[in-house]
């Protein structure tokens, strides 16, 4: 069963959770919340929302819990972008690729990756 979507702010403070394991609520809210105006409760909410969805993991240390991510941020973007190429897309990969040809804003490191998995997607079909 795949785990339930998420949006872009609960995607954020995955990230910055996967970037500093095992934090306390106290934490977060200091090094997450703050920067983005969040109150102390709706990070805790998010947090909770995301342990709900199988996101995070909680462990009490001493008085307080801990939070970790049980899969790292790269896998769950890359869930939401098969899931919105599935759902929004078809299927096709295409319009995305066109868009990003007519946008014409790709750095070098980034068309440098995106050649790369050209590369092993054409591996791949000759394997076939």
């Amino acid at each position: 069963m795949s785990k339930k979507t998420i949006g872009d702010q609960e995607l954020a403070l995955l990230q910055y959770i996967e970037e500093a394991p095992k934090s306390s609520v106290a934490e977060v809210c200091a090094g997450f919340g703050e920067v983005r105006g969040l109150a102390r409760s709706t990070v805790l909410t998010m947090m909770e929302r995301l342990r709900a969805k199988g996101y995070l993991t909680r462990r009490k240390v001493d008085n307080s819990f801990r939070y970790s991510a049980t899969n790292g941020a790269g896998e769950v973007m890359t869930g939401a972008v098969g899931r919105f190429v599935e759902r929004t897309l078809q299927g096709s990969v295409s319009p995305f690729v066109a868009w990003m040809s007519e946008r014409g804003q790709v750095s070098d490191a980034e068309l440098a990756e995106l050649e790369a998995l050209v590369g092993t997607l054409q591996s791949r079909r000759k394997g076939r």
